[in-house]
């Protein structure tokens, strides 16, 4: 099977292929001596989040702030 490389660097997984990881939306992607490995990942949702904070710079405290912040608002509001 064949999976042609896009100019966006964007390649179309053959469904055949697919079907043995029925439900995966990412995977681990490494090089191996020429060749591109995928490796099927189940992210929790949980983790998901926390990793985009992370990658944002936000941290548990600036978390706990933003929530002590909404639930304020909400107090004003009722």
């Amino acid at each position: 099977m064949l999976a042609k490389l896009t100019s966006k660097n964007q390649l179309t997984l053959p469904k055949a292929v697919l079907s043995s990881c029925p439900g995966t939306e990412y995977f681990e992607v490494t090089a191996d001596h020429g060749r591109i490995v995928l490796t099927p990942v189940r992210l929790h949702q949980a983790a998901a989040v926390r990793a985009k904070l992370a990658a944002m710079g936000l941290g548990d405290d600036d978390v706990a702030e933003a929530v002590r912040w909404a639930r304020k608002r909400t107090r004003k509001a009722g």
